[in-house]
């Protein structure tokens, strides 16, 4: 089995992409499951990863465009998957270790500023510590984390396959 060239390859994560997204905001405004700011994180970082990925299929790099791409690829899903293991972190913490609950978000946003915001967004509060459902036994987080795992990997694959194209002799490797 062939692997699938570049402008696939992105065009896929992105679909994949897209599908994780419409899964998370189903789960929300369907199944009513409130996010958490771990969650939204996630969320957030799995779009940026959908929008790069379609930028990259629409451009179809090659040379150091193409590492370029995969490199933001694997940083993008290493950032997730560091979201995702903080939100398993705080989930397998003991009742008394688990941080404060803070306010919604929504009002999170209207009094602290950005960069407090972003604080709390990214280390996560009390809500984040509590179970968010299951999908097949395992844990949302798990299953985001499985996903940034993936996309990192076509990322690194991308990224090794862009290193050999450009350094394989007889070819000329564009700058």
């Amino acid at each position: 089995m062939k692997f699938p060239e570049s402008r696939s390859l992105y065009v896929l994560v992105c679909m994949a992409a897209l599908a994780v997204v419409a899964c998370s905001l189903y789960l929300e405004f369907i199944m009513a499951y409130e996010p958490c700011p771990l969650c939204l994180s996630q969320r957030l970082v799995i779009a940026i990863i959908g929008v790069s990925a379609l930028v990259a299929g629409a451009h179809n790099p090659s040379g150091r465009g193409r590492t370029c791409y995969a490199a933001l690829l694997t940083l993008l899903s290493a950032g997730g998957a560091g979201l995702a293991l903080r939100q398993l972190y705080l989930q397998s913490l003991p009742p008394d270790q688990v941080p404060a609950c803070l306010p919604s978000l929504s009002y999170l946003m209207d009094v602290l500023p950005w960069q407090d915001l972003l604080g709390v967004m990214l280390s996560g509060t009390g809500d984040c510590a509590e179970d968010s459902g299951s999908l097949l036994g395992l844990g949302l987080p798990v299953w985001t984390l499985g996903c940034f795992l993936g996309f990192g990997s076509l990322g690194v694959i991308e990224g090794v396959r862009s290193q050999r194209s450009r350094s394989a002799p007889g070819r000329n490797a564009q700058p």
